[in-house]
């Protein structure tokens, strides 16, 4: 199922995302750490690949569309668990 953000929503939720979060991720997916990276907008392709990532020109940092929601959702799963401890 695809999603549709804006660039700036994606890297809030990267940036509120705890300490180890992206190597948890990686782990539960097996693929490495620098892929979940570029799924938030990183770009080093030689050690990670393009998760179907599609960035548009637009407000608010552009239009992202996301062809697979799995990191997405368990970026904002961590994130909900983080608000509930709080």
């Amino acid at each position: 199922m695809t999603k549709t953000i804006s660039f700036n929503e994606l890297r809030r939720i990267k940036d509120s995302l705890p300490s180890g979060s992206m190597h948890v991720i990686a782990d539960k997916l097996n693929v490495t750490v620098q892929t979940v990276r570029n799924y938030f907008g990183g770009a080093n392709y030689a050690f990670g690949t393009n998760c179907g990532l599609h960035i548009e020109p637009g407000p608010d940092g552009g239009i992202v569309v996301l062809d697979d929601t799995q990191i997405y959702d368990m970026a904002v799963e961590i994130l909900e668990k983080q608000n509930k401890n709080a």
